[in-house]
């Protein structure tokens, strides 16, 4: 499985690792240093929810936090409301 979102395909990103070390300068120190730079992975925060389709079926789908906060997706009814008898 790609670690990707469905809907709005958010994917793993690389970026840097920055470690420094020293006191900065407004706090009486000589100025921070970069003593190392190493690779790293930002990885999407992927749920797997249930999602009902336009049509009105239910599938299991990998979706991005972002993506169920927005609305972008419909999560299925877990089960039916209940209904006072008639």
């Amino acid at each position: 499985m790609a670690r990707e979102c469905e809907v709005c395909g958010k994917r793993t990103q690389t970026g840097n690792s920055v470690e420094l070390r020293g006191k900065a300068k407004y706090l009486g120190g000589v100025g921070t240093k970069v003593t190392g730079i190493t690779r790293r992975k930002f990885k999407p925060n992927l749920q797997r929810v249930k999602v009902t389709s336009p049509n009105g079926t239910t599938r299991r789908t990998w979706v991005c936090t972002q993506c169920i906060r927005s609305g972008a997706v419909r999560k299925a009814v877990v089960q039916r409301p209940f209904k006072l008898p008639a």
